[in-house]
């Protein structure tokens, strides 16, 4: 079996939480696409749901299928949003933002009763940090907010190379926000609160590819099947 078929299997367990009448939160990425369109089959089928894409390409994929959309603005509060991770730990801290969508998706996210991941078994890790942290930064002052992104985060234990994000034009890659992106290779990171922490310190930080506290459940498929974590009194079990 394939990471696409475990994809799709993590997809079909978190389809089976949309209940009728709900507000769902649409992720970004390869994972949450399978998703959106299970979504879409269930929507023709007769399901009501209202929701809010975390990216302008969900939102195109969503428009497709015929999923009703509505934003935050009009409703500040959803019941559910399902979405990808690049990494996961056991205690559900995830690195987000591989995509580019990450100040969105944290935005829909924290606005939801409930927050589960679906992923395959390659994102579960023991320790976050091998998939480099994006950092969505303004695009003015750059090099200012590279520099204390290095000193801040350096205080907080972890170094490593800050990359901009470019696309294949060679152009930095502007997020559905206007902003860039930095790709952090800190390696392991021993303490990520800490980090989240020194980053938000920082003027020219949008927000930060770590999510930590926000998920809620995870399904991660993979070679044995469906891997389950919970949330339980803040912490994760399996």
């Amino acid at each position: 079996m394939s990471a696409d078929t475990w994809k799709q299997q993590a997809a079909e367990r978190a389809i089976a939480l949309v209940e009728d009448g709900m507000t769902v939160g649409l992720g970004t990425g390869s994972t949450a696409a399978k998703f959106v369109d299970l979504l879409g089959k269930r929507v023709k089928e007769g399901l009501s749901v209202r929701c809010v894409p975390t990216s302008e390409a969900t939102r195109v994929q969503a428009e497709k299928l015929g999923i009703p959309l509505i934003t935050l603005d009009t409703q500040p509060f959803l019941d559910l949003t399902v979405d990808g991770a690049d990494e996961l730990d056991g205690n559900l801290r995830l690195i987000k933002g591989g995509g580019g969508a990450l100040l969105r998706e944290k935005i829909v996210a924290t606005a939801s009763g409930r927050m589960v991941v679906i992923a395959d078994h390659s994102k579960r890790v023991a320790k976050l940090g091998k998939f480099p942290l994006p950092v969505e930064v303004v695009q003015f002052g750059l090099g200012a907010t590279r520099g204390m992104i290095e000193v801040l985060a350096s205080d907080a234990g972890c170094e490593g190379e800050l990359t901009l994000r470019t696309g294949a034009n060679g152009q930095p890659v502007l997020t559905d926000s206007g902003n860039f992106i930095l790709d952090c290779a800190f390696g392991q990171i021993e303490d990520p609160e800490a980090l989240d922490e020194a980053l938000r310190l920082i003027p020219g930080v949008v927000e930060n590819g770590l999510f930590l506290g926000i998920a809620d459940a995870a399904f991660i498929g993979g070679p044995s099947g469906i891997e389950t974590l919970e949330r339980d009194d803040g912490d994760a079990s399996e």
